[in-house]
Formats: structure tokens, sequence, C-alpha cells
């Protein structure tokens, strides 16, 4: 287990490259991103995704999301990208919004009991983005145990998480220290499932049509 200052040129580039060896050897990483700290592995490694779950000390039926680092990358992971979703994407990403959408069913991954969706984010951080566009689609969550506060340090996730993720990449503190907003775009109508940075009132600006939102959010 190694923490990688990526304030510093020499040890961001060094945790990068460990990273990526991490990720595409079925281990987990901790990035930052604009909300809060993520832990992530590679979506389409069953073992890995189940390391991620473990590690946060959720079951399957706690899926998953997963982050890209393009907004071309969701072309083939979802079945049909609504119109909604675009819009959503042009106006917010990369940033503090996440989306559920319908997945392609030709996908070979296992990302918890999903029932054919997945939830999409593009982080906004230099780091994540970094990694992500040289290890593809991640499957990620915030970087804390089930039901603690999510990290917005690297500290934070390391107190958690300890040595059951393999670097940690430190980005300085989360800029927002608030988990994404999520908007589920699998019905009739845009429901928001967890308030966040990204206000109801933004997204029903976008999207032309009043947005409802659940009374309760998706536990971390």
């Amino acid at each position: 287990m190694t923490i990688f200052d990526c304030s510093d040129a020499d040890q961001r580039a060094t945790g990068i490259a460990s990273a990526i060896s991490a990720v595409k050897g079925g281990r987990l990483v901790v990035m930052p991103t604009d909300t809060v700290y993520g832990i992530g592995a590679d979506a389409f490694d069953r073992d890995a995704v189940g390391s991620l779950l473990a590690a946060k000390g959720r079951g399957r039926n706690m899926p998953v999301g997963v982050f890209v680092g393009s907004w071309n990358t969701i072309d083939g992971l979802v079945y049909s990208v609504p119109p909604a979703a675009r819009e959503l994407i042009r106006a917010f990403w990369p940033g503090a919004l996440s989306l559920i959408v319908t997945q392609a069913p030709s996908l070979q991954w296992d990302l918890g009991d999903a029932n054919g969706n997945v939830m999409l984010r593009m982080p906004m951080h230099p780091v994540a983005i970094e990694l992500l566009r040289e290890v593809g689609p991640m499957a990620q969550s915030s970087a804390n145990v089930s039901g603690q506060p999510a990290a917005v340090t690297a500290a934070q996730a390391h107190e958690q998480l300890g040595d059951k993720v393999e670097v940690y990449l430190d980005g300085g503190p989360a800029e927002q220290q608030a988990a994404s907003t999520i908007v589920d775009l699998t019905g009739v109508q845009p429901r928001i499932l967890r308030a966040g940075p990204i206000s109801a009132a933004d997204i029903a600006r976008v999207v032309g049509v009043e947005i409802s939102t659940l009374t309760t959010t998706p536990t971390e």
C-alpha cells in the first residue's frame, strides 16, 4: 500500500503509473474527484469489483457505479442514450452529476444487483481523468466503509480502508466535499435519487421538465 502526493510532479507520475498497474492487476485504488474521494477497480474484472464491495462492507444489493474518462465512452456502455442524458452530460460533465441509465446488454461486467442499469459519472479532477483515460471505465464508489462519512481527503480514505487498497492518489482536499447528485433516467421522467451539488432547478432547466426527488437517499 502506497500513498502518492499528486501535488508533486514526480510522485504524481509514479502514482498514476502504479495505479494503472494496480487496476490492470485486479487491485483497488483510491483517487481524488471533485466531490469526495473514490475507490475504484477495473469495471470488467468481477473479482476486483467483489473486492471493492468487500472493502466497503456492502453487499451485491448495493451495486457500484462506473467512472468514465470521456463523454464518448458512454456510447459503448449504454443500451440507448436518452436525449435527456446527452443534454445533462453536455451541461454538467465532467462534474458532480451521476446518471443512472440502462446498460448495454452485451456488457460482460458484474457490478452487483443493478437490474440491467448502470450509474455513470465523469469526475472533474485531472488525476482521475488521467487514470481513467489509461485504464478505461472503472467500477467506483465513495472511498469509505459503508455507513461511515465519505472521505474528502486521501488520509481519511486511508484511515477507513487501510491496506485493502493498493494505491492512494492524494490530490488534496476534495473541492465539493459532498457526494454527487444522482439522477435516474430509466423511467418516464428523470428523478433525483440523491441531492447533491447540482440542484433540481439546475437539472430542470437543462431537461425542460419538472424533476421529482425521492425522500430517501442511497447509502454510501
